[in-house]
């Protein structure tokens, strides 16, 4: 799995100069959009999010990789990367690469979510954690920054690729043996206990966390 192309943008666009200031301008307008009067702190705090959450996408594609070759979904798995890393590429995307760092925002969404979505799939279908790291809650305020029509139609693309997989339905295939394992033993396929969640508590002041 080479991730190098997705990790050079990611360096070009949040090691940027004016990246910062370009997130504070647009948080502050998400959060107006919420309800609400960001402070700065808060325009800190989301802007630390936003970036740790798009770097986070190279790291969470190698361990998505790793967890579907344990567990013999590389076939599947591989789609699936195929078309996140087809989607980072495309520069004239549902939020266009040339804005910058706001550009990523949309492939970060889309990577992530789908890669969330196969691990929903696997828990759902036997009982363990497929990634030590839960994204739900991020991927819910990441939504929010992006806002509508940009995010139902990055879900579509989600939902249409893991349809269009068949990951579903091989995670079903073996589901019946998983699950004859211990399902109170909620842990990841390396035994790393629960999967984490990346924080997000502190988006409470731009509106960002459910109520």
């Amino acid at each position: 799995m080479d991730t190098s192309q997705i990790e050079a943008m990611i360096a070009l666009q949040c090691d940027e100069p004016h990246c910062r200031t370009e997130l504070h301008d647009l948080l502050a307008a998400v959060a107006e959009r919420q309800g609400k009067s960001a402070q700065a702190v808060d325009l800190d705090n989301g802007t630390r999010f936003v970036l740790g959450y798009i770097k986070q996408v190279p790291y969470m594609m190698m361990v998505a990789w790793t967890a579907a070759s344990n567990v013999g979904l590389e076939d599947e798995m591989e789609q699936i990367l195929e078309m996140v890393q087809t989607y980072w590429l495309e520069g004239d995307d549902i939020i266009p690469d040339d804005l910058g760092v706001i550009g990523l925002l949309d492939d970060a969404y889309c990577s992530l979510s789908s890669l969330q979505a196969v691990s929903d799939h696997y828990q759902l279908q036997t009982g363990k954690y497929l990634f030590p790291d839960n994204l739900s809650s991020a991927n819910k305020a990441m939504r929010k920054i992006i806002g509508e029509p940009y995010a139902s139609d990055l879900d579509r693309i989600v939902i249409t690729t893991m349809q269009h997989t068949g990951l579903i339905e091989a995670m079903r295939a073996f589901a019946s043996l998983e699950k004859r394992l211990d399902f109170s033993n909620h842990s990841t396929i390396w035994n790393h206990g629960p999967a984490g969640n990346m924080e997000t508590e502190d988006l409470a002041g731009l509106g960002l966390l459910d109520e």
